[in-house]
């Protein structure tokens, strides 16, 4: 039901830069109901029990390598930071399944992997690729921002971490520098991935096809694109209180919802 009415609710213009694309323009009343949408997904298909197999181990690695080797510790609110540009590729089988409910097909769990087996393989490879890249990229000047600022008074301690970063300069030099690169770099994800990846799970597209797509949806929706943005950081940050157990809602909700929003912003 939603394939047949989201080009109709979706506020499509006869722009042609914007047809030449295969985009449309989108308000931010489609962002509310790509969340809604979303939800309604997540309360069918929940999701939050697979991805609390995901996590807590991941965590609980992380926790042991910070306790082994204090040089870590820089790194761990970048990583947690880092998880937005990560996002996209995870919630890949989320795309599948919103779009088999969407198209009346078997929608069971099994099908959850499907994007890794069939034509979208290779493209979401590609992508994760680029995505991967951009993460190593960030992890490398969150830690050379501590190096030049924080690190330069000594190695950090985990027992003196917040009296230290909040009551010196190099602290707060480090926290104000760190988040405009992080927001740099969050943005450039944003663009790179919202509309690219369940564009290859949906389209026989490549990876360059999706990206050029994705591109032009954020020059023809630059608010909205931002919005979108503010909104995921948002809940993922309520995601991860306390000890992250919420991500388990949140990543499903979000892939979900990202899925229902592509369908709004790319003509099908």
């Amino acid at each position: 039901m939603i394939a047949t009415t989201h080009s109709m609710s979706a506020s499509a213009l006869p722009d042609s830069a914007i047809a030449r694309h295969g985009v449309n323009r989108i308000s931010s009343a489609d962002l509310r109901w790509a969340l809604d949408e979303g939800w309604k997904d997540f309360r069918e298909k929940r999701g939050d029990l697979l991805f609390i197999g995901l996590i807590y181990p991941a965590v609980c690695l992380f926790a042991v390598a910070l306790a082994m080797n204090e040089s870590l510790l820089p790194l761990l609110f970048p990583a947690i930071a880092g998880l937005s540009i990560a996002g996209p590729a995870v919630a890949a089988g989320f795309y599948e399944l919103a779009r088999r409910r969407e198209e009346g097909l078997d929608s069971g769990w099994s099908h959850f992997l499907d994007p890794l087996k069939g034509r979208s393989r290779t493209p979401i490879a590609a992508l994760t690729l680029g995505l991967a890249i951009l993460f190593v990229a960030w992890m490398a000047a969150a830690y050379g921002v501590y190096a030049l600022t924080y690190g330069a008074e000594g190695q950090m301690r985990a027992g003196d971490l917040f009296g230290r970063l909040f009551t010196t300069s190099a602290g707060w030099t480090m926290m104000i520098v760190g988040n405009l690169i992080g927001f740099g770099f969050a943005v450039v994800a944003l663009v790179f991935s919202f509309v690219s990846f369940p564009m290859v799970v949906d389209k026989p597209v490549d990876a360059g096809t999706a990206i050029r797509t994705s591109l032009a949806a954020a020059r023809t929706n630059p608010r909205e694109t931002m919005g979108w943005g503010l909104r995921v950081v948002g809940l993922l940050a309520l995601g991860t209180l306390p000890f992250a157990v919420g991500l388990a809602v949140v990543l499903p909700w979000l892939g979900y919802a990202t899925w229902h929003l592509y369908t709004r912003i790319v003509q099908r």
